[in-house]
């Protein structure tokens, strides 16, 4: 992929915005479908668009999420970069396996609490779990997105651009307290880097997670999402509104959250305008020893 190509695309993904991982994946995507053929997009078309697809189905076989962001990259590049009139919408994009995602029990959040390391990974994943935020929202928080006289967090800049408020509960809060006063964060952000001159690495939280899993004796597939999933299907179970943990996570479909209806085990119903269940609360309590 020619620099001057590169250039104009990676600006014109800037222009509308796109987060900074997007502009790396998609000129990154365009850059293998260009090595593949060995020459500039700007010299393909819509036959080695469908030839690149056919070596990635049958003989590269790569993730869904690499297939659909080839596409997506494609689609941009050739419609708003390149301005072609040939029809780019018809690039078929692959269809996603649906698989639900795996979920732990309070208990076992509870055993992977007891195995995390160091305080500042736990407190991330308590987060996460208390609230429902995704890896990268947490590491954006700033000190000041914890609002104690509201009991709110604010998650500034979430999936799709979005600013929202989350329930910030009473465990939660001590958690974080607990933190603030042993590390002492100074700067911008709440959970910085050793340098301070950014927020933690997102890989060594993963890499936590998963030996934590691990030394837990979890047998299921545990990652650092796992912590959203799981407060999700347990605010499900325990009767809280699907509304309301769709405003919670963040999403914009509330298919997207019915998604919970297929793993939840039984609905304990109430009045929607019932407090929710502090599930840090019941996590952080040690699990009986049998």
């Amino acid at each position: 992929m020619a620099s001057l190509l590169r250039t104009r695309m990676m600006q014109d993904l800037r222009i509308r915005n796109y987060p900074e991982k997007t502009v790396s994946i998609y000129v990154r995507c365009v850059a293998v479908f260009a090595k593949y053929f060995g020459r500039s997009p700007e010299e393909l078309n819509e036959g080695h668009i469908r030839e690149y697809q056919r070596y990635l189905v049958e003989e590269k076989k790569p993730s869904w999420t690499f297939f659909n962001q080839s596409v997506c990259a494609l689609r941009f590049l050739y419609k708003k970069t390149l301005k072609k009139d040939w029809p780019v919408e018809h690039i078929p994009f692959p269809k996603k396996k649906k698989r639900l995602p795996e979920v732990l029990s309070v208990e076992e959040v509870s055993k992977l609490f007891l195995c995390v390391r160091t305080v500042k990974s736990r407190t991330i994943l308590q987060t996460m779990y208390g609230v429902g935020l995704r890896l990268m929202e947490a590491l954006s928080l700033r000190p000041s997105d914890i609002d104690s006289s509201r009991m709110v967090i604010h998650v500034r800049q979430g999936k799709g651009r979005q600013d929202r408020y989350v329930t910030l509960s009473p465990s939660l809060l001590e958690t974080l307290r607990e933190y603030y006063r042993e590390y002492r964060p100074e700067g911008e952000w709440l959970f910085p880097n050793r340098d301070r001159t950014g927020t933690t690495d997102p890989t060594s939280i993963q890499r936590a997670c998963r030996n934590a899993a691990r030394k837990a004796g979890l047998v299921k597939r545990v990652t650092t999402h796992t912590m959203r999933h799981s407060f999700a299907t347990s605010l499900l179970e325990a009767g809280t509104n699907l509304r309301k943990i769709q405003f919670l996570l963040g999403h914009g479909s509330l298919n997207t959250t019915a998604l919970y209806l297929h793993i939840a085990v039984g609905v304990n119903a109430k009045p929607s305008g019932d407090d929710m269940v502090d599930l840090l609360a019941l996590a952080k309590k040690k699990p009986p020893k049998k």
